[in-house]
């Protein structure tokens, strides 16, 4: 039997997308997780972090709060993730989570400089990214979905940058050997995009982008949800080789 894999949740989707349910249960169904695949522990709600034995890694959403506004819920995480990072434990952040990750590790999050980045956005690879277990093999340049407002603006020590966007620096690291933030959102479907875009009008408005522009211009990203997919099968090889 596999071990489980801790979802650390730390926000909802927008009030318009939560009939499709909650940020853990896409990402189970994005990673071929099966509900007993996974224990969530809803940390913004104040859910206890739990013991970090027994899972063979952790996946942490994204949110609509911001990593600087330093909730307690949230510095309590980052501790946590602090911990669990040294002690070896396999670590997926995403958006939110990408953010938390690093702030965790000494890195530093902040507003990015360009703006809000929103839709099916064109990632770039590093050539280092053709050496790491997620991203290996991958096209140098492939879609991915992204909402966001504030980013990664530098890596802890030890972190390597894996991938950017025309408007995000960082849109994926990975520290040392077992840990990965990615601020693209790979367990969104189009429709996820669409709907996320369509919340949004007044903000894209008042930014002076078009919403509907946005929203056609969202395809899928097949290769962006592989590297979700990768991060568990990587983890669960790493718990199996350090428990048999």
């Amino acid at each position: 039997m596999n071990s489980p894999f801790l979802i650390l949740e730390t926000g909802q989707p927008v009030a318009s997308m939560r009939r499709h349910g909650t940020f853990p249960h896409w990402i189970r169904v994005a990673a071929g997780l099966r509900r007993d695949d996974a224990v969530v522990a809803n940390v913004e709600a104040g859910d206890p972090l739990p013991a970090r034995e027994g899972f063979a890694g952790v996946i942490v959403t994204g949110s609509g709060a911001m990593v600087t506004d330093r909730h307690e819920w949230s510095e309590r995480s980052a501790a946590w993730l602090r911990e669990a990072a040294h002690e070896g434990l396999p670590l997926f952040g995403i958006c939110y989570g990408h953010q938390l990750i690093a702030h965790a590790l000494g890195g530093e999050v902040g507003y990015n400089p360009t703006g809000r980045e929103m839709g099916t956005i064109g990632l770039e690879l590093h050539p280092e990214a053709g050496e790491d277990p997620l991203f290996r093999g991958l096209p140098a340049q492939f879609p991915a979905q992204a909402t966001h407002l504030q980013s990664v603006l530098r890596v802890p020590e030890d972190a390597r940058v894996l991938a950017r966007s025309p408007q995000d620096q960082v849109h994926a690291f990975r520290w040392r050997d077992h840990v990965w933030g990615v601020q693209f959102h790979p367990e969104f479907s189009g429709t996820h995009m669409r709907g996320y875009v369509r919340a949004r009008h007044d903000a894209l408005e008042k930014e002076g982008r078009c919403s509907k522009q946005v929203s056609r211009g969202v395809t899928a990203a097949p290769d962006a949800r592989r590297v979700l997919r990768r991060f568990v099968r990587h983890a669960r090889h790493v718990h199996h080789a350090r428990h048999t």
